[in-house]
């Protein structure tokens, strides 16, 4: 049974989804709103596996109320219900923590799949927004060397990690301090968005950083 809550400021609106999903077999909605002015409490009260958020809400809007849900309950599946399929509202969605991000007129049966999709861990878009996703990604302007700012320090630091060498023997080779070669590794697993040696020496060899 897929628990939900609806966040809807649309009192006719809310009714609907509320009565369709209810009445589907599998869901279940605890509770409706028409804002997000207690949702962290909310959360708290009901537990929901997923929730369905408007984003033009009087008071706490739905991007307001997806960052406040993701940074007190981050397993919480948010899925943006909205008319909006602009970009700098997805942008923000996804920014934020959305799971998913869907237009108010997608069709009864493909909400409840979106909804069951959400549940499960996937990241359901109608079609429209999944193509400005795709476009926001290609205008992003990547550093074409992936060079990640490492400064020379830290390239050697990485290259001889990925050589094979221990922290001792990186200190001994570098004739540095072990703190001083634990904080260039630090260093180098935060600006790689690593949390491993061999994640780092991974991402070293996949985007030729050494």
């Amino acid at each position: 049974m897929i628990k939900l809550l609806i966040y809807e400021d649309n009192a006719q609106l809310r009714e609907g989804l509320t009565m369709l999903i209810d009445g589907s077999e599998g869901f279940s909605v605890m509770a409706a709103f028409r804002n997000c002015s207690n949702v962290v409490h909310e959360v708290k009260t009901y537990q929901p596996d997923v929730i369905l958020m408007d984003i033009d809400m009087p008071g706490v809007n739905g991007l307001e109320g997806l960052k406040l849900v993701k940074e007190t309950n981050p397993e919480v599946k948010v899925l943006m219900l909205t008319v909006f399929d602009d970009h700098q509202n997805i942008f923000q969605a996804l920014q934020n923590g959305a799971n998913g991000y869907i237009l108010k007129k997608t069709p009864p049966a493909r909400l409840l799949e979106y909804i069951q999709e959400a549940s499960t861990g996937g990241a359901p878009m109608t079609a429209s927004v999944a193509a400005q996703v795709l476009k926001m990604f290609s205008q992003l302007n990547l550093p074409a060397d992936k060079n990640y700012n490492l400064s020379d320090r830290e390239k050697e630091v990485l290259q001889l990690l990925v050589n094979g060498y221990s922290y001792k023997m990186i200190a001994s080779e570098m004739f540095i301090a072990m703190d001083t070669v634990r904080s260039h590794i630090k260093k180098i697993y935060e600006k790689l968005h690593v949390n491993s040696k061999s994640e780092a020496v991974a991402k070293a060899f996949r985007d030729k950083i050494v």
